[in-house]
């Protein structure tokens, strides 16, 4: 298929600093590896400290891998991508890179004006950290919250302290009662007198609750080597269906190639008839 905007596409990630060179061939047959590595890259760039797990070796792994950043990019930079087209990891896969390249592009773009005569090299070397700026939006949004907070509990607290000054100077000039005094310092005492006596019956108490948990850790430890013995002993037992399992396994991967070449087919006609009906469109107007 044709590659649309392949130009753009690579002066954009020549622009944003992308350390090796990209070439139109690359995506004249369907090449993973590439789109993953330049989907890792843009996702570094809007967040460096983003965890997207790289691995792309087997079929659920890319999977995985596309659905992850997808979801990241619709979350972090609301830029919604059509994960079919970047799974085909050919030319309509380019259509939705330019989708994140352009954004970034733009950033960087109007960060720039005020250094328009930067040279080439110099602008090579510009890095843009979007994640870095939403973290630190998302860390004054929640200051300015509890700064909010915090300043209607203080206006509540200072519009009741002139009834609490009162009560203050009331109790300071009160003369001290000395019965009084002694009845608040032996309850006090008594309390602290219980807690102690609490904590000796829990101490004594320790051996009984340390000998009932060795009980239980080897009751524990039984079970597991029963456990072990008999999971070792299904493992070396070959179910008799395995055999079956292993055909309609083999011929379940030999239905998905299919499907895969059919669903490439199917992409490719749409777009053909896309850019027909388009080429009609502008010819009737």
């Amino acid at each position: 298929p044709a590659l649309p905007c392949f130009a753009d596409f690579t002066e954009m990630m020549r622009a944003l600093g992308y350390p090796r060179l990209i070439s139109m061939e690359n995506f004249r047959t369907p090449n993973f590896v590439l789109v993953a590595e330049v989907l890792l890259w843009l996702v570094k760039r809007y967040e460096p400290q983003a965890d997207i797990p790289p691995d792309v070796e087997t079929e659920q792994d890319r999977v995985f891998f596309i659905k992850a950043v997808a979801q990241f990019m619709a979350t972090k930079a609301h830029i919604k991508l059509n994960t079919k087209k970047l799974y085909q990891a050919d030319g309509y896969a380019v259509k939705e890179l330019l989708k994140v390249i352009s954004v970034l592009y733009g950033a960087v773009n109007t960060k720039g004006v005020e250094h328009a005569d930067l040279s080439e090299e110099d602008s090579n070397k510009f890095k843009f950290d979007l994640g870095s700026k939403i973290a630190d939006l998302k860390t004054a949004r929640q200051l300015a919250s509890e700064i909010t907070s915090k300043g209607a509990t203080l206006y509540d607290l200072l519009g009741k302290e002139v009834d609490l000054r009162e009560a203050r100077t009331e109790s300071i000039a009160r003369p001290l009662e000395i019965n009084e005094a002694e009845k608040t310092l032996k309850i006090a005492i008594g309390c602290v007198l219980e807690q102690v006596q609490k904590t000796k019956d829990m101490l004594n108490n320790v051996a009984l609750d340390e000998a009932n948990l060795e009980a239980k850790i080897q009751k524990r430890k039984l079970e597991l080597e029963r456990s072990q013995k008999r999971l070792q002993t299904l493992q070396s037992v070959r179910p008799p269906f395995m055999d079956e399992y292993e055909k309609i396994e083999e011929q379940l991967q030999k239905q998905y190639n299919s499907y895969l070449e059919k669903f490439r087919n199917l992409a490719y006609m749409e777009q053909l008839l896309d850019d027909h009906r388009q080429a009609e469109q502008e010819m009737i107007e």
